[in-house]
């Protein structure tokens, strides 16, 4: 039985959580786990490894109230969209999904896979960590691993304004050609989108929860954060609203 958490915040917030969690199953503390959240309000996060002016547009970020924070995972930079997407998290011990990477990304975004079929969508996992639909990217996922722990973290967009995304994400050039395409419009879709109907978050939330029980082959209980957790992530806040942890590359 794995523990299912609900849960909204900022950008600082969110990331601290995720992290504080890794950190916690790595101690053997909490119980592997599926946490599906909302950024509230709309952020970016960009990855550990991405030069943030290569990534985000800074000004239009600023000018429209999108926070912006840097993940303790890799991959690309991701646009929350509050009102059109949700982000899970898996935390879980590595023996308990696979010590192979590519093997544990396919297991864990098989969930989102299962999620959206529950639509009546065909979505399909492209390797390494991303969901497409008839061809065009929906999710994206990412990791960071301890010695025990994993924590994949990723997104479903349902409803996520592409205008607001193509404008705050810098979409490298040779990244849209690689793909056959020349805009973001071309690339990613949303739930609303293919539907051609509205979504709404519960919806998705409930399609995310059977999609990931199949996927993991577990249930999940409906939990709340242990004191541990909460005293962590509110000592790591500060860390990902910080400009030396944002802005080191």
């Amino acid at each position: 039985m794995w523990r299912l958490i609900i849960d909204e915040g900022n950008a600082y917030w969110n990331m601290a959580m995720d992290e504080a969690m890794l950190i916690l199953k790595e101690q053997g503390i909490i119980p592997n786990t599926l946490r599906l959240y909302v950024f509230n309000p709309s952020a970016v996060t960009i990855g550990y490894f991405q030069r943030i002016d290569d990534a985000v547009d800074l000004d239009f970020a600023r000018v429209n109230g999108i926070d912006i924070t840097r993940r303790i995972s890799g991959g690309g930079s991701v646009y929350h969209d509050v009102g059109g997407e949700v982000t899970y998290s898996v935390i879980a011990y590595i023996n308990d999904i696979s010590l192979n990477i590519m093997e544990s990304y396919r297991m864990i975004c098989n969930g989102i896979v299962n999620a959206i079929n529950e639509f009546g969508l065909k979505a399909e996992f492209v390797p390494i960590n991303d969901v497409v639909v008839n061809g065009k990217k929906i999710s994206g996922s990412a990791q960071a691993r301890r010695k025990k722990a994993l924590l994949q973290h990723g997104t479903l967009m349902y409803n996520t304004n592409l205008h607001t995304l193509s404008k705050a994400l810098k979409a490298p050039k040779e990244k849209l050609t690689s793909h056959g395409v020349t805009s973001v419009f071309e690339r990613v879709t949303t739930l609303s989108r293919e539907l051609r109907r509205g979504v709404s978050k519960d919806e998705v939330i409930k399609a995310l929860i059977k999609g990931f029980s199949e996927a993991l082959g577990v249930e999940f209980r409906p939990g709340q954060y242990v004191s541990e957790e909460l005293k962590l992530a509110n000592e790591l806040v500060g860390k990902y609203r910080s400009s030396e942890w944002v802005f080191q590359r």
